[in-house]
């Protein structure tokens, strides 16, 4: 998992509120080895049309938002089914952090332990938000883990995380990984046990 402290990027807004995990990764595609780049089937079913060329009405298909890092949605998005396959599809297309004002609670732990950044803000905030991205196509957008905030257009608003996740995200560590940085207090407590 790669390491999260700050990132700058291009916002892509998805506005629609409960945009499903199977809007973001079609059900066909989750008998596909994780070791398959899943990006590529990112949004596949609205990115494509049914004879498999490029929809330019979809957002990601415009040239302003491709090389988008953020995913600004709408609420709950991510609902639906518990499928980690849609985090993956995500996560290798290169998406590092999702802000909305809600998340489908599955897609959220999903994301943790995939080393996706959720960040939920108040859902004026983000309509705030979604409108400047969609004012201006190609916004950037500064989202800082250490310090806990989200800049845009020079406004700055705080966001919670709970503190194992945020450690997990800033030191790149998946649970196992964690646990493993935890080795001597495991020993130790065998030893004690004994």
């Amino acid at each position: 998992m790669e390491r999260f402290n700050s990132l700058r990027a291009v916002a892509l807004p998805i506005a629609q509120p409960n945009f499903d995990t199977d809007q973001i990764l079609p059900a066909r595609f989750l008998q596909k080895p994780r070791a398959q780049n899943f990006g590529e089937f990112l949004f596949r079913d609205l990115r494509q049309r049914r004879d498999g060329t490029e929809n330019p009405d979809f957002v990601l298909n415009k040239p302003a938002y491709r090389a988008a890092r953020i995913v600004l949605a709408e609420a709950n998005f991510g609902c639906g089914s518990s499928r980690e396959h849609a985090v993956w599809a995500l996560y290798d297309y290169g998406i590092r952090a999702v802000i909305a004002p809600s998340m489908g609670d599955i897609f959220v732990s999903n994301a943790a332990k995939n080393g996706l950044l959720t960040i939920a803000l108040p859902e004026t905030v983000v309509a705030g938000m979604m409108e400047a991205v969609l004012a201006e196509p190609g916004l950037q957008m500064e989202v800082d883990l250490e310090a806990q905030s989200v800049t845009v257009k020079g406004a700055r608003y705080g966001f919670e995380i709970d503190p194992y996740r945020k450690r997990c995200l800033l030191s790149g560590l998946d649970e196992l990984g964690y646990t493993l940085t935890q080795l001597d207090k495991i020993e130790a407590f065998e030893r004690d046990y004994r």
